[in-house]
This record gives C-alpha cells, structure tokens and sequence, in this order.
C-alpha cells in the first residue's frame, strides 16, 4: 500500500488488448472513532448513500420503539435494512410485517419495479405478475416507517416527505452518526420515494466502523445497543438482505457475522469489520469502516474493488475471499460463451501519514 497524491483509475475493462472502458473510484478506510487509514481517490467525495444508508434509517425506526410495540423480529429488522430480489420469502415476509403494523399495501408510498434478480423478472414474465408496492426491494423499510410513524404518536399519511416528523427524526439520526450537523447532510429523494442521504464518503466508512464496533462493546447505552442489534439482523439473516446470488448476501455469509457490508444505488458501498488482530494490525481503533464510490455507477467493477481491498486489507481468510473471486475477477464473456475479455484492477491504497505521527 502506497502513498498517491493522485486519483488514478481504479479499474480497466480490456476487450481483447483493447481498452474499452477505465472507471474512476474513491474509497475511505476509517477506525470506529472516524480516523482516516486509507485513502484512494478523493475519500471526502461527497456520495450519496443510497440504500447504504438504511442501516441508519433503520436505526431511526428501532429508536422509536416500534420493533417492540408491533412485534417485529431480528429476520424483520433485517429486511428493513434490505435492498432485496423480490424473492417470495422477500415479500412474504413484508406482507407479514404490514399485518403487524395494522398497516396495508395500499400506504406504502413506494412503488412496484422490475425485481433485482433475473431469474424473479423470468418467472414474473411467465406468470404475467404485477408487482405492487409490497415487492419493492425498499418494502422492509417503508413497513419500517409505516410502524415508526404511529410509535410516534403521528400519521402514517406522508410519512416519505420530508416535513413528517419521522423524516425530520431520520435526518437528525443520519447526522449523529456521520457527526455532523444535521445542515451538512443533503438530501435528495430516491427512487423509493424516500428522502437518500449525501456526506462526504469518509462519514459513510465511520457509519459502519461504528455499526460493526457496537456489536463488541461489553457496555453498552440505548444507540449502541440498537446498532448492534441492526448488525446482528443483517449478518445473522443475508438471504433477506439481499437475495440468492447477491454480493451482499454472499459476503456476509462468507465471513460468518465478522463483517457486514450494503450496496447502494449507483454504485456506492460501505462495509463494517468487526474489530481483530487484522484491523489493528492497520492501526485502526475498534472496528474498521470501509466506503467506496464507481463515479460511473458499475456495480460489476464496484465489488470488484470491494472484494479486491478485503484483500489489500487482509480481511478474512483467504479461502472467504476466495469465496467473493467471481466478483473480484468477472468472467466476461460472449452469448456464445466465449471469453471476450478481462477486468484489471489497479487500485493501490494511499497510508493516511497522519494516522504515523
């Protein structure tokens, strides 16, 4: 890992020897307390979140009492967080949670859309199904905020403005986590229908060191408490936070609870490792909090690059990693299943020097 001033390209896709196309990234490595380790492009870029966020979204949900008062289990409080494939077991389950917080399909304020997975879109083709608001991959956490809202004592009705009291409460959570004042956190609309949070990436790398650190603390106040809570749901149920054959499915299984990690739209992601001897080795204090942006959007080359700095950064074992190495080295490959193709990284992590002195 050495030091770069520079923002060099993070990935190329080679179509035989010819470039075709080269992708710019930013990433932030930080420790529990916020600390910059390493950098890669610009890594106080200012991102949007996306569906990265919904850990803290969630967080606001969980603050409100509402898991208790509906009665909604750690597998619900998973799928709150979750960006899933539409699965059956998927909306099944946001169907159950609407029937617990005496809520209906038709106040959700999100909108029905092709499913994440190929092989739902294929069999929704052959059945001719509709998807309505409930088979969202953001259903989980609008039931969330249709519970929160009347936790709080207020209306479900617009519930996904900004001006409604839960948003207003979202907000202010979102900015506590990043530490920032509630002013220097933007906000634009997503394609949920939600408010979508943007800070600068390094804020988005100490959300997650923070979420991953809360689960290893032995003592423990109300907002550690509900993050390691939130940890717990995502690593102990991955299938609902995403899907078969989703990254983020795969890598936490992988690691077995040591890390959890959220795509968001558009290319963003944050990983939060739980703190061992391989993140103090990086000097890091507590856990260790990992964000990346592809200025292009790819997703293909976005885990790439998050499987290939697990590597840099020594996360794991080598036989979990291996388990990502089709994300990490994507075949490429014609319709006639000829390879036609590579993608090569070149991502080099810059040492932060403050982090020596």
């Amino acid at each position: 890992m050495t030091a770069r001033t520079a923002a060099p390209v993070a990935a190329t896709v080679y179509r035989g020897d010819a470039v075709e196309n080269t992708h710019v990234a930013h990433v932030a490595v930080t420790d529990a307390t916020g600390r910059l380790l390493y950098s890669f492009g610009d890594p106080a870029r200012v991102t949007l979140a996306r569906s990265a966020a919904k850990p803290a979204q969630a967080l606001a949900v969980v603050e409100t009492g509402a898991l208790e008062r509906y009665g909604f289990d750690t597998a619900d409080l998973a799928l709150m967080c979750a960006s899933h494939n539409s699965e059956d077991r998927h909306i099944e389950r946001a169907q159950q949670m609407l029937t617990k917080a005496h809520a209906s399909e038709t106040d959700l304020r999100c909108g029905g859309h092709p499913p994440l997975s190929d092989d739902v879109y294929r069999a929704w083709i052959k059945r001719d199904f509709e998807p309505g608001a409930v088979c969202s991959n953001c259903s989980g956490k609008h039931v969330g905020m249709l519970a929160a809202a009347q936790a709080l004592g207020v209306s479900m009705v617009d519930y996904h403005l900004p001006a409604h009291p839960l948003q207003v409460r979202v907000r202010h959570t979102m900015a506590e986590l990043c530490d920032l004042p509630d002013t220097a956190v933007q906000w634009s609309i997503d394609g949920c229908n939600l408010p979508t949070p943007a800070f600068p990436l390094d804020r988005l790398a100490r959300l997650y060191a923070k979420l991953a650190d809360a689960t290893d603390r032995t003592e423990r106040d109300a907002r550690t408490a509900a993050l390691a809570r939130i940890y717990r749901a995502m690593t102990t149920y991955p299938e609902l936070v995403a899907g078969e054959g989703r990254f983020c499915t795969l890598l936490m299984q992988s690691f077995g609870g040591a890390l959890v990690g959220k795509v968001g739209a558009e290319a963003s992601y944050a990983v939060g490792v739980r703190a061992s001897a391989q993140t103090a080795r990086h000097g890091a204090s507590g856990a260790l909090g990992i964000a990346v942006k592809v200025e292009d959007g790819n997703k293909t080359v976005l885990y790439a690059l998050v499987a290939e700095l697990l590597a840099q950064l020594d996360i794991g074992t080598p036989g979990q990693r291996a388990a990502l190495e089709t994300f990490r080295a994507p075949p490429l490959r014609n319709t006639m299943d000829v390879e036609t193709g590579r993608l090569a990284l070149s991502l080099s992590l810059a040492l932060n020097r403050q982090q020596n002195r």
